[in-house]
Parts: structure tokens; sequence; C-alpha cells
């Protein structure tokens, strides 16, 4: 048993592409159990679903990683070709440095985001939920855990990054002279939306206003900002309305429309709109982005933003490059004893048998009123003549070099307190 992983993040995907293999929280458990039952020798696999990454984490041989990159890519209707052009595998140490590196934030758009980590337990919780954790894998997050906490406590991995919300307030700011004469459009109430509106708040907009598809939870943002809720299906008859659009939903389709902008920026006498668009798949037309009036960015776009440089910054990469080996060395060698557990089990099994038959035969002198002086001597040497009758044999069998390496070996198991081997001896 090892483990692998099969992503595409913001690195090496574009976002369109991302988008096809993005999964919503719903989608995530059949999605597993699909991929189990399409490949029967896997029962380890999780899935880590964000804006920026789609990944695979799978507890099985690393031959099944082309069956694997097959099913992904079928997933997202594309080639297995196109997928590997865009995509990345890790095995082993690897894939543990990997999974190490995204919860420490070091693999992250944003330098040290905290997100990702919140996002990384939301996905051990639903492979869980869909039985689909193993024990490799439990072993493999929880140490990510550890690791990313240490990282946390010990560097200054997230001092020196700007996060996507405090980009996009930027942006706008460059746009927009002054924030307090700007109406705000919020499009959804999950995480990401309400950290970017907690940003724009502080700048104190003239009015803000919070469209969900769930009404409910659109109203307990919107009280939390002191903002307008309004249904989502209301967005394209009042756009024209917001200075700034920020979107962000799990829908599968676009819900703002190029039309719909159209019909906003000739109601706003092309007064410029600034948009984002931080979902994955998008919510907004790409299209859009072709209108004079509109400035609209997309993750990708924030990414020059969210960059910082300095020696600062790369001390506190190294130093957490340096736990993150540390815990992977670790992972690789618990990874290791556990691929020696079926041996360990078939010893036990072999010597409980030996045991039961010398056992057996010293009742059965016992039982013939033999000396128990006598039965104690057959038992232990017959069970001592059963456990070093194979390692003789090889012994006796070997020649050359490869006997001088059997007898170092077997003197490391049987002669613990000597220092030489019985070939040595004998030579």
């Amino acid at each position: 048993m090892s483990v692998f992983t099969l992503g595409l993040n913001h690195n090496t995907a574009p976002v369109d592409l991302r988008g096809r293999f993005a999964f919503s929280a719903e989608q995530l458990a059949p999605t597993l159990q699909a991929f189990r039952e399409r490949l029967q020798r896997v029962s380890e696999v999780a899935i880590v679903s964000t804006c920026n990454r789609t990944e695979l984490y799978v507890g099985a041989h690393p031959g099944l990683v082309n069956p694997a990159v097959d099913w992904f890519a079928s997933v997202g209707g594309v080639s297995s070709h196109t997928l590997r052009e865009h995509a990345y595998v890790f095995e082993g140490g690897a894939a543990a440095r990997h999974a190490f590196r995204v919860a420490s934030g070091l693999d992250s758009m944003v330098l040290g985001e905290p997100q990702i980590l919140g996002q990384l337990k939301q996905a051990v919780r639903e492979a869980e939920t869909a039985g689909t954790l193993g024990g490799s894998l439990h072993q493999m997050f929880q140490r990510s855990f550890a690791v990313a906490k240490e990282v946390r406590s010990s560097t200054e991995i997230g001092a020196h990054s700007i996060s996507m919300a405090a980009a996009a307030v930027r942006l706008a700011s460059q746009l927009f002279e002054d924030l307090r004469e700007n109406k705000v459009l919020f499009v959804g109430a999950g995480e990401m939306i309400a950290l970017v509106a907690t940003h724009f708040a502080a700048r104190k907009p003239r009015a803000m206003a919070v469209a969900n598809r769930t009404l409910e939870r659109g109203e307990k943002l919107a009280g939390y900002l002191q903002a307008e809720a309004m249904r989502l299906a209301d967005v394209p008859a009042r756009l024209a309305e917001f200075d700034i659009v920020i979107s962000c939903t799990a829908s599968t389709l676009p819900i703002i429309g190029l039309g719909a902008v159209e019909r906003a920026l000739k109601s706003r006498k092309h007064r410029p709109m600034f948009m984002v668009d931080l979902a994955v798949p998008r919510d907004i037309e790409p299209e859009v982005a072709r209108l004079s009036d509109v400035y609209l960015y997309t993750v990708d776009d924030l990414s020059a933003l969210v960059q910082s440089a300095g020696e600062k910054r790369q001390a506190a990469v190294e130093q957490a490059e340096a736990i993150i080996e540390t815990g992977v060395q670790s992972f690789v060698h618990w990874l290791a004893q556990r691929g020696s557990v079926p041996l360990i089990q078939a010893l036990h099994t072999q010597a409980d048998d030996w045991r039961a038959i010398e056992i057996a035969r010293a009742r059965k002198m016992l039982a013939k009123g033999e000396d128990i002086e006598a039965v104690l001597e057959a038992l232990s040497r017959g069970l001592t003549q059963k456990m070093l009758h194979g390692t003789l044999a090889e012994l006796h069998s070997a020649d050359g070099e490869h006997r001088a390496q059997l007898a170092q070996t077997v003197s490391k198991l049987f002669l613990r307190q000597s220092a030489r081997s019985p070939v040595d001896d004998q030579r």
C-alpha cells in the first residue's frame, strides 16, 4: 500500500479547465464512491476541491495512477492527454510532501493563507462520511494538519501575504478614488464572500447588498454587514445599481451573463463597473471582460497582487520547508512500517501454529505419564527446531556472497549480542 496524488491547480491549469473539475460539497460523496467502484482495487480516496485546485488523494498501489487519470479525465469531459498536460502526479513521500505544503499554505496563490487548511479538513470529513478514508490517508492528513500548525506557530509564513479579499479591495481602490461613494453587491454567502465582504465593509461603502440563492442564508450575512439582502433572481434587473460586484457561488453555470451586464452599463450611462469572479466554475460569463466599461478579474488575475517578496518571506519559506521535510520523513517511515504489517501478521500466525502443535504433543506425553522435565525439554527443543529449520536450510543451501549476506542478516536477527557472524568464525 502506498499513496499518490493527482491534481491540477492555479499554477498548472487555466480557470476554465479547473472549472470542469470543480465539485460542490453535495457532489463529493457520490464522486468518491464512483471512483472507488470504478477502480475496485482502491479503498482509500479523498478529494480536495477549491477555486484554486482539485486534487485526488489515493491510498493504493502506484500502478493505479493511469486508470485514475483516465477516470478523472472522463469526469471533466476532457481527454487523458489534455488532463496530463495540466495535471501533476506525486507518489509516496512526494505525495505527502505536497499535502503538507498545501496544508501549510506554501502551495497557495496567497502564500501562507489559512483558508486551505479548513478546506482540507472539510475534504477529510467528506471522505469519512462517504466511507472512503482509510488508514493511510487518515494518517497522512492528520500529520499534514500537525505540520501546518507547527509551520504557522514557528514561522512568519502568513505575515508577508496579501489575502484575496485584500487584493480585491486594492484593485477596486485603484479604479474608484473613494469607496465610500460606491455601492457593492456580493453574490453568494459562503466563506469566501463573507471574507471579502468584511474587507470591503471596513472601507464603509455607501451601500452594500448580498444576493444569494437561499434568502435566509443571505439575510444572515447581510445582517452581519448591515447590508440589504436580495434574491439571486433579482440580480440581472438590479445590476445597474452597483459599482462593484463580487461573486462566488457554487453554481455550475454562469449566473451573470453578457446581456445583463450590457443592459446595466447602458442604464448606468457607461459609468465603469468593477467585477471580481472568485468562483470556479465561473459565475460571470468571460465575454463580459471584453466590454470597455467593465473591469473584470478572476481568481487567476489576482495572482500578481497576492505575491510578496523579500528576505523575510524567503527565510520563512525555508524554515517551513525544513519543518515539512521532517514531517515527510516521519510519514515515509510510518508508511514503510505499515507495508510490513502483513509479514508480521504471517509470522505471528506461523508461530502460533508451531506453538499449538508442540503444546498438543506435550499434553499427549503428560497424559502417558512421562516425566514433566522430559516433556518441557521436548517442548522447548521442538519449538527451537521449528523456528530455526528454515533459516538453517537457507544458510546451508546458499553459497558465495549471498551466503555471507544471509549470515549477516541471521546474526542481526538471532545473535543480537554477537558482533561477528558464524561464517566469519569458520574462516
